[in-house]
């Protein structure tokens, strides 16, 4: 997959609206492997053997995301009794990613991660990810989305939790540098409710600040995806599990193979389900008409 974003959105203008020639599919494990490596392999797996384009992952160092008084909060996990050795306990290290990195080109996968902080992003980048990825909740992080644009990768960029002037900012950032980047519509609550997801957005984004403009989905079900599908986003990122039951508060906003399954298939046929829009006869019409059309023989 070519992840510059100048060039992996080539469109069909449509009058007023354009529709993308194909829609790349990020699968976002973020922190559902619950800190364990081979979860996160069959993660991988799943997205591979379902079509996706790549797999992203979150990465934090602990201590500078989360204040003290929060680490030494109590809170009963699998990895202990506090949120320190809750939050520890679902990241992942050089050696683990390493791992990912050799597992995914086994798997023909492309990788990321979005980072969550200044350390995070120099240690993602020196796996030399394709992209880079800013969370919605760092929107507002001007000395992270400064960095991340500095290093002129393709990025993508939620906007959840963002008002349009928040948008404007980092949109300006990313533009004064000349980094190639895409909006994501997204919702932060998880799970989205469906009478919340706004998909009139994606055009919103786009008419405001033409650039590529995708769908982060948090929502349970895989409809909304394909909607914002069928209305032009131009790239899909939606969160999976291997099951939506386990331990983890993105589960539930997650899909699994089979919801995976059907937002792939659907995906994919979706270009050729729009067309071209020029109004012409169809193959085959013609043979229709001649024998329907009774008063023109």
């Amino acid at each position: 997959m070519d992840w510059n974003l100048a060039r992996s959105f080539p469109l069909i203008k449509h009058g007023d609206l354009d529709f993308p020639t194909y829609i790349p599919v990020v699968a976002e494990i973020g922190i559902n492997h619950n800190g364990d490596l081979q979860t996160a392999k069959e993660l991988i797996a799943l997205a591979a053997r379902t079509g996706c384009d790549a797999v992203k992952f979150q990465k934090r160092t602990v201590e500078i995301v989360y204040p003290r008084d929060v680490l030494d909060a109590p809170r009963e996990s699998p990895w202990g009794t506090t949120q320190r050795d809750q939050k520890n306990g679902l990241e992942f290290g050089e050696t683990e990613y390493a791992e990912i990195d050799e597992f995914c080109r086994e798997s023909g996968i492309e990788w990321s991660a979005s980072a969550w902080d200044l350390p995070s992003l120099e240690f993602i980048e020196s796996f030399n990810p394709p992209f880079h990825k800013i969370a919605s909740a760092l929107i507002t992080h001007s000395d992270l989305v400064t960095e991340v644009a500095r290093l002129n990768r393709p990025t993508l960029i939620s906007t959840g939790m963002a008002t349009l002037e928040m948008i404007d900012e980092v949109v300006a950032v990313f533009r004064a540098i000349g980094t190639p980047f895409a909006l994501l519509h997204t919702v932060s609550t998880y799970p989205t409710p469906e009478k919340d997801v706004n998909l009139a957005l994606i055009h919103t984004l786009r008419r405001r600040y033409q650039v590529p403009v995708g769908y982060s989905g948090h929502e349970p079900s895989v409809s909304p995806s394909i909607i914002a599908a069928a209305l032009g986003a131009q790239v899909i990122e939606r969160h999976i599990t291997l099951d939506r039951t386990m331990y983890g508060s993105d589960q539930a906003a997650s899909l699994e193979e089979s919801g995976l399954r059907q937002l792939i298939a659907t995906v994919r046929k979706m270009p050729g389900l729009i067309g071209n829009g020029v109004k012409g006869w169809a193959s085959g019409e013609s043979d229709v008409a001649a024998k329907l059309r009774y008063w023109e023989s």
